[in-house]
């Protein structure tokens, strides 16, 4: 079964955040590096145009939160919880908030966008040129690198595929080299 067609029959063809029956398609939530029924949320063209571009929110839209926070799928939960993050300002948001329940395991997806983060003090992670990284992202490394704590040396040109953030420090990111997970500084990766 396509994850399509599961997230319609999860849904019964209805958009999972609003219940408009329109214009749905996938959205796949970040950091996800697969496309499943566990990392995705049926959505329609409103909510989709404003989850990707937060310049287009309507307050009012996002009112469908009140019973999409409460969805038995996990992924619907961790999409609303971070718009729920996204609105906060608005005041009725904080409420649903303070209501929200996420386990451990959830919460921590959920944080990994950094839609709680207020976004003066949101630390950005770029690479040598300047161009922010997310997570998932691919990048190469620019020079040579030793890897403390083992005698492996991470050539220069060496893709990693699928970094992942240090949401503590902007110039850390983390990504596998040779089978080896490790700690990669920012100023010395690309971003393909």
């Amino acid at each position: 079964m396509s994850v399509q067609t599961a997230l319609e029959e999860r849904s019964n063809s209805t958009c999972e955040m609003c219940k408009a029956t329109d214009n749905l398609s996938i959205y796949k939530l970040p950091p996800a590096l697969n496309e499943t029924v566990d990392e995705a949320v049926l959505v329609c063209g409103t909510c989709l145009e404003q989850i990707e571009d937060e310049e287009k929110m309507d307050s009012n839209h996002w009112r469908c939160l009140n019973d999409s926070m409460w969805s038995e799928h996990q992924p619907v939960q961790i999409l609303s919880w971070r718009m729920l993050q996204r609105l906060r300002a608005e005041g009725w948001p904080q409420d649903l908030l303070d209501m929200m329940y996420l386990d451990d395991e959830a919460m921590a997806f959920a944080r990994a966008s950094g839609e709680h983060l207020d976004k003066a003090n949101a630390i950005v992670h770029r690479d040598v040129n300047g161009v922010i990284l997310e997570a998932g992202d691919s990048v190469v490394l620019i020079k040579d690198l030793k890897v403390k704590g083992s005698s492996m040396v991470a050539k220069q040109g060496t893709a990693v595929r699928r970094v992942s953030l240090d949401h503590e420090n902007a110039e850390y990111i983390e990504g596998k080299v040779d089978g080896q997970q490790i700690v990669i500084i920012t100023k010395y990766v690309k971003k393909l």
